[in-house]
């Protein structure tokens, strides 16, 4: 399966998300930047409505929806932020969500979808089983299934995530990015594979939510263990849609421990003052790691979410102080 992005759609969707959704900012980390010899920069999504980059494609999918699609109302799987976009979405728009979610999610993203009006299912076993539930109940009740990664218009959405930073860093050589299912690489890879093909699109997910990583290093979609993780947003399995996204825009992959994701929430709270879940610290964990090779400056990570529970970053910061 080939994959592009036709950033047309992307620009349509920024003109969407302009009503409801923030301009999120663009801000230099002089500590990367010292560290590692060259201008980064922060793409701050924990400053987004909802506290993650997920609003973005959420209301461009709602945005498209047919009559009849909007009256039967929308089913969705998340690990939280997804769910939480799509309510959000959901909510303005007047379209009912049901949204699965797995038993452990963190009570903070569990506490936004059901104020953003949702009715939560919190019965899965993990991301997957939820996703099954999810499909299950589309089925029976001819409601639409919103994939948290996939589809045209939910990576459109995504990729403004790019536009953004091409229209405050027009000069950017490399990107790198959380990835999880391919919905943010996609768009965010999308739009610079079509727009300025030679920005460097660099992923990295934990060790434990290797299912990108494995898949590539396989040629092929591949199933991999899904343990607990710090970055829970990002676990899971790929499907062959995502897989042919971070196929056709990932130039290369950086896994990072446990450890290291727990030490770059610590570290962007001390040094940044960003509260930032596991996922959202990824990529700059990636990069503190000093494991993801060539990096052609300006170099601008994703910060893609600021919802874990209070105590646990308390407990985190308390632990790894600096």
């Amino acid at each position: 399966m080939s994959w592009t992005l036709d950033p047309t759609l992307v620009r349509e969707a920024a003109a969407r998300l302009a009503p409801l959704a923030v301009r999120t900012p663009l801000r230099r980390s002089e500590g990367l930047s010292a560290q590692l010899g060259g201008a980064v920069f922060l793409k701050d999504e924990t400053q987004q409505c909802g506290g993650s980059f997920k609003l973005r494609g959420a209301i461009n999918v709602v945005a498209t929806l047919t009559p009849p699609e909007r009256a039967a109302g929308l089913v969705a799987s998340s690990a939280g932020n997804h769910g939480t976009g799509l309510a959000l979405a959901a909510q303005a728009a007047g379209v009912a969500a049901t949204l699965f979610v797995p038993r452990d999610a963190p009570a903070v993203k569990l506490a936004k979808m059901r104020a953003a009006g949702a009715h939560v299912e919190p019965t899965g076993a993990d991301y997957d089983d939820a996703e099954r539930q999810a499909l299950a109940y589309a089925a029976a009740t001819g409601r639409r299934f919103v994939s948290p990664c996939t589809g045209t218009m939910l990576v459109a959405g995504q990729g403004t995530v790019g536009l953004e930073i091409a229209e405050a860093c027009p000069d950017v050589r490399t990107v790198v990015v959380c990835v999880g299912g391919g919905g943010l690489v996609g768009g965010i890879g999308g739009w610079f594979r079509a727009t300025a093909p030679a920005v460097r699109v660099l992923g990295a997910q934990s060790e434990r939510t290797n299912a990108m990583a494995a898949s590539l290093a396989a040629g092929r979609r591949v199933d991999v263990p899904v343990p607990p993780t710090i970055a829970d947003g990002l676990a899971g399995q790929v499907d062959d849609e995502g897989f042919a996204m971070g196929r056709a825009v990932l130039d290369a992959m950086t896994l990072v421990t446990e450890q290291e994701i727990e030490a770059a929430i610590a570290w962007l709270w001390h040094t940044e003052g960003l509260v930032v879940e596991g996922a959202g610290a990824v990529a700059v964990a990636a990069l503190r790691s000093g494991r993801v090779g060539r990096l052609d400056f300006p170099v601008v990570a994703t910060v893609s979410g600021g919802n874990i529970d209070p105590e646990r970053h308390g407990r985190i910061v308390r632990e790894r102080a600096q």
